[in-house]
């Protein structure tokens, strides 16, 4: 019989922060022997940002939990979009992208891609690094 795990808020895996976003995996490879899918919590503070980075491996498909900010995109991070809890954004695997968070509160936002572990490459040179 297959085997269903629940990982409680204590439980939460803390993975490798991307400059100032802090992650908690609750569904990973290590909590929950997942092989196809990982699902995480994502936290940035007010007026802070993520570096500049893409997956080289993984899609990731991302929900607003709660908070504001912009979402920087494309080539040369040249789009910025407003996003607001309760909007979802799709990130092809290669895409370059960087959450800004703009509200007076954190912004959080779930996180789950279709693989495991991901692979990230950042990119220092590109997007806001006043935050």
């Amino acid at each position: 019989m297959k085997k269903i795990i629940i990982t409680k808020k204590n439980k939460l895996e803390e993975e490798i922060n991307s400059g100032a976003m802090i992650r908690l995996a609750g569904v990973s490879e290590g909590l929950s022997n997942a092989k196809n899918i990982h699902m995480a919590i994502a936290s940035i503070p007010k007026d802070r940002c993520s570096t500049t980075h893409y997956h080289t491996n993984c899609e990731s498909a991302i929900y607003v939990l709660s908070g504001e900010g912009l979402f920087l995109h494309g080539e040369n991070l040249e789009i910025e979009e407003s996003i607001s809890e309760g909007d979802f954004i799709f990130v092809p695997d290669g895409a370059m992208h960087q959450p800004v968070n703009t509200g007076d509160l954190e912004l959080k936002l779930i996180v789950a891609r279709n693989t495991p572990i991901e692979i990230v490459e950042e990119v220092p040179d590109l997007g806001r690094k006043d935050c």
